[in-house]
């Protein structure tokens, strides 16, 4: 069996990820976010990638600023200098690396291009197949069916 990929994870889900501008109101992110039942968007700025978004970023960050949604901007309470990945990394390098840093969403960046976006979510259902396929070896093997 071999280790899945991000690259894998992408192609089953889809690649492209929701982005907006530094700029846009904190109301219009979670709108779009809301629209695509997604935690994150990615902040970008002439295709480059300047942070995330997330509902973490904005439950922990606009009251304690004295904030309204409607005029903050996202570039004040995004997460700047994100953490990316890549489409080769492998599912479990990926788990290490939010499970170390306590993130639930990882932007995938390949030759400086956004490829799209890997959830804790992806990460585990990628984990289950792969320990579906495992067992289903396994009990073919036990069963004497060996030409799985």
């Amino acid at each position: 069996m071999t280790t899945m990929t991000v690259r894998q994870i992408l192609e089953t889900k889809g690649a492209g990820a929701h982005a907006v501008s530094p700029g846009v109101s904190v109301f219009d992110a979670l709108a779009v976010m809301a629209k695509h039942d997604i935690g994150a968007v990615l902040v970008t700025e002439n295709d480059h990638l300047t942070g995330i978004f997330t509902e973490r970023d904005y439950a922990r960050k606009l009251v304690l600023k004295g904030l309204s949604s409607k005029e903050a901007t996202v570039g004040e309470l995004m997460t700047p200098n994100v953490c990316t990945i890549t489409p080769s990394h492998t599912v479990d390098e990926v788990m290490n690396i939010m499970t170390e840093n306590r993130f639930r969403h990882l932007p995938v960046v390949e030759r400086g291009k956004i490829a799209g976006i890997v959830t804790i979510g992806d990460v585990v259902k990628s984990i289950i197949v792969q320990q579906e396929e495992t067992i289903s070896h396994l009990s073919s093997y036990i069963a004497g069916d060996i030409t799985n």
